[in-house]
């Protein structure tokens, strides 16, 4: 297998491990722009994950073929909506954030091991049996050797995130709602003296992190596990959370860092049929991904500069 086959076989295979992170990654920098520290990214993929696996299962007859995107779809607004769990305890009522955000995980995973053993009678729901499928873009993919890279074997939920972090970009640094995003982060009191309005603000922060961690969560269902269950979403929401700090809580940054994320998980799946990993132990390649995690804010929380207000509640009127 010469290089140019191998970089083939690993590219498409690491962005669908890292396209949820995107997503959840994604809605962590608004949370945490915003100045609310949200460790909840975990329970919110779990949501979404449950609600796209069980969406899609019930109404695939009635929906078809667009079923997978009206899945996420429900998904990401499932999880907004529990998102207002945080956003109410910890902005409303100035709970402890890191507190609050460890509820969220305990909570999602407790309703949705309930709800499946209550609907399905069983540890886990049905696989799902027609998810997203991998494509080829016309015409691109027949380019030589970029086409086979980038344009051959992706799902297209790996273009939309990538699509979504220039989005995310762009919302945050270029339009008034961005700056007033990233104000209410870095000072609230002067936010508030300037008539933005903080508590709605985070509030809209946090629910969009919501959106975008059940997001992330239905399309790790619908693209790698293909079912719910307790193992479904395990570490990814904080695989996610280690991508911001370690993007520097910005749009993308948090792109390369969930891409970096998604290509040492993509390793510890398929790293055994590439000739230069085929000799190395497989418990090696599985703990890959969370020792790279590990090594990767080790060498650079240090340097990462967060938001001046995270995890500071704020008092409305306070001096």
């Amino acid at each position: 297998m010469g290089i140019i086959d191998i970089i083939a076989s690993i590219i498409p295979a690491a962005m669908v491990y890292a396209a949820p992170l995107i997503f959840t990654a994604l809605g962590g920098v608004f949370s945490e722009r915003s100045g609310i520290i949200n460790i909840g990214l975990e329970g919110l993929m779990v949501m979404g994950a449950f609600v796209g696996v069980v969406f899609h299962l019930t109404f695939y007859d009635t929906f078809g073929a667009a079923t997978p995107w009206i899945s996420i779809i429900a998904a990401a607004v499932i999880s907004a909506l529990f998102a207002l769990i945080h956003a109410v305890a910890s902005i409303t009522f100035r709970a402890d954030q890191v507190v609050s955000g460890v509820a969220i995980n305990f909570l999602a995973l407790g309703i949705g091991l309930f709800l499946t053993k209550q609907w399905y009678d069983k540890g886990q729901t049905d696989m799902v049996e027609r998810p997203f499928y991998a494509v080829d873009v016309p015409f691109l993919s027949d380019i030589p050797i970029i086409g086979e890279w980038f344009f051959s074997g992706w799902y297209n939920t790996s273009y939309l995130a990538i699509a979504l972090a220039l989005i995310v970009f762009f919302v945050i640094y270029k339009t008034p709602f961005g700056l007033r995003l990233r104000s209410v982060g870095e000072h609230p009191m002067a936010a508030d003296t300037n008539g933005i309005k903080v508590y709605r603000m985070r509030y809209i922060a946090v629910m969009l992190s919501g959106a975008f961690g059940g997001l992330g969560g239905s399309v790790y269902a619908l693209t790698v596990a293909l079912n719910f269950s307790h193992s479904t979403i395990v570490g990814q929401g904080f695989m996610a959370l280690a991508a911001v700090i370690f993007g520097k809580w910005h749009p993308l940054g948090a792109l390369g860092a969930a891409i970096f994320f998604g290509f040492a998980q993509s390793l510890s799946i398929f790293g055994s049929g590439l000739p230069l990993l085929e000799d190395v132990p497989q418990i090696f390649l599985l703990i890959a991904p969370y020792v790279l995690t590990i090594l990767a804010l080790a060498g650079f929380i240090g340097r990462a500069e967060a938001p001046k207000s995270l995890g500071e509640p704020y008092v409305k009127g306070s001096r």
